[in-house]
């Protein structure tokens, strides 16, 4: 199998060179390597330091940066990791079957679930096939019709946002893309089941909020949430997409902002160097995290539920004038 090629960042190059360093280190012979030991011990110490001061220190863009990359884990590498079985279900019941929202059942701990994600490909080829994880109508009303399966056998549903947007192409405008979300918001709302929303990588607009009604909302560390890409937003404002840094830092879009703002609920840790680093123990501490939430939900009625949904979501975007 042919290792994808994986885009550079201009500020992961000092790790890059580090790393490098370590592994030429590494592959001389045992008797040589001992004389190394504390040249090694030094690059160590030196490449654990830079990880943390350089992650603890990136800016907006450079966090949707890093989860664009091809080999940031996604819905489906979650799923196979977090879930014993799982079975991916398709088609909306209307002749399509959108591959850049999967959806399926599967088995979290000893609970049945429904779980729905975007789906972006791990390479251009891939990424086509799945329309870079941006959803169309029928991919909307694919999870749809699994939400109301799940509703009607009280399965509860985990969702995966990670998408730049809905599908806008004309023939997504055709097939009613705006409607085919309204109708999503709406009848999520309405869901006795336990709802659990999880940003794992980059969530955008509409297209996130089309699977984003929840009853808690999580984003990992280093994901991004945002009404606009920081481009579209530079372009909008200034009619200069190079003045996204700007926009991206304008908008408050990581997933310490949104905590602040109370439009998340909790923030995911990730390995050091986001979960692309090590996505075995990022799975698990999602893992983690959703089964423990997932227990405290079922603790509550199914009309308690959906009223802290409705207030919760009333309550976002509220502020108070002296």
């Amino acid at each position: 199998m042919a290792h994808r090629k994986v885009l550079l960042l201009n500020f992961l190059r000092p790790i890059i060179e580090l790393e490098y360093q370590l592994e030429q280190l590494t592959q001389i012979s045992e008797d040589t390597l001992l004389s190394y030991k504390n040249k090694v011990d030094i690059i160590k110490t030196k490449l654990l330091v830079l990880k943390k001061d350089l992650f603890n220190s990136l800016t907006p863009l450079q966090r949707l940066h890093l989860v664009r990359q091809a080999d940031r884990p996604t819905t489906l590498d979650y799923i196979s990791n977090i879930m014993n079985n799982w079975l991916e279900l398709h088609g909306d019941r209307g002749g399509t079957d959108d591959s850049a929202l999967v959806v399926g059942i599967g088995q979290l701990s000893d609970k049945t679930v429904v779980f729905i994600g975007h789906q972006r490909g791990k390479d251009t080829k891939d990424n086509v096939i799945r329309n870079f994880g941006m959803a169309s109508p029928g991919g909307y009303r694919k999870a749809l019709r699994l939400m109301q399966h799940a509703n009607k056998f009280n399965f509860p549903i985990l969702t995966f946002i990670d998408t730049p947007g809905a599908w806008a192409g004309i023939e997504a405008e055709k097939l009613g893309q705006g409607e085919a979300i309204a109708v999503n918001l709406r009848e999520m709302f309405a869901l006795d089941v336990p709802i659990i929303c999880t940003i794992i990588g980059e969530g955008g607009s509409g297209g996130a909020l089309g699977i984003g009604i929840a009853d808690k909302i999580f984003m990992l560390q280093y994901a991004v949430y945002t009404v606009a890409t920081p481009e579209a937003c530079a372009a909008i404002l200034w009619k200069d997409s190079k003045k996204s840094l700007r926009a991206a830092e304008s908008l408050r879009i990581t997933s310490y902002d949104l905590k602040i703002l109370g439009i998340i609920d909790d923030i995911i840790d990730e390995p050091l160097g986001g979960s692309q680093a090590d996505p075995v123990f990022a799975s698990s501490i999602l893992y983690n995290k959703l089964t423990v939430e997932l227990d405290n939900l079922l603790q509550l009625s199914n009309q308690k539920r959906k009223e802290l949904r409705y207030k919760k979501f009333r309550k976002i975007g509220t502020f108070y004038e002296n």
